[in-house]
Parts: C-alpha cells; structure tokens; sequence
C-alpha cells in the first residue's frame, strides 16, 4: 500500500504544535476528529483505501498526522486519496468543534 500524508487538521485551523505541553494527547484527538470530519465530508473510504493516525519520526521528536494509505491498483483508492489530498477542508465542522471542545 501507498501512503498520502494529508495533516493533523483543517489547513486554515491552529493544530497541537510538537514540543507543547500534552501534544501527544491532544494532536491523537485532532487527528481522530480529522478522520471522522474527512469521512463526514467525504464519505468512507472506497475498498482499497484507508484513514490512519501516521506517526513521522523527526530530529524535533516525532509528529502526528492523518494519512490515506491506498492500494496502487485500485483506482477507486487512488482517486479518493488524492481528491481528499485536493479538497482538505478549511476549518472543523460543528461535530468536531464539539469533539475537541476542553475535557474537565
């Protein structure tokens, strides 16, 4: 499987910077809102394809962000990956707003 690293949020959203206080913690929960904001905006995932949670290690520590992986010989994979790639959305939506509103 192929693999299309998309981000840990919406592209215009302040996302948990890597070397914060509790990063791990809260960039798993914008990760996880992520995939089920991409999967209300897009629909789930064709056979072939799949949203992860991708772990990238880096000098700085290591980073979380959503990635597609894809089979290579599904079209239908392909396509989805890359439109999700295209079309990544601007900010959360009103589900995820409330996912990631402060736990007390």
């Amino acid at each position: 499987m192929d693999s299309l690293g998309l981000s840990s949020a919406p592209v215009g959203e302040e996302c948990a910077q890597l070397g914060s206080d509790g990063y791990y913690e809260r960039a798993r929960r914008e990760c996880n809102a992520f995939i089920r904001q991409l999967r209300r905006q897009f629909g789930n995932e064709p056979v072939g394809a799949r949203l992860v949670i991708k772990y990238n290690p880096h000098d700085f520590g290591g980073y979380y962000e959503v990635a597609c992986k894809f089979d290579e010989d599904s079209q239908e994979a392909i396509e989805y990956a890359y439109n999700l790639e295209a079309h990544l959305p601007e900010n959360w939506d009103e589900k995820a707003k409330v996912e990631l509103m402060p736990r007390f």
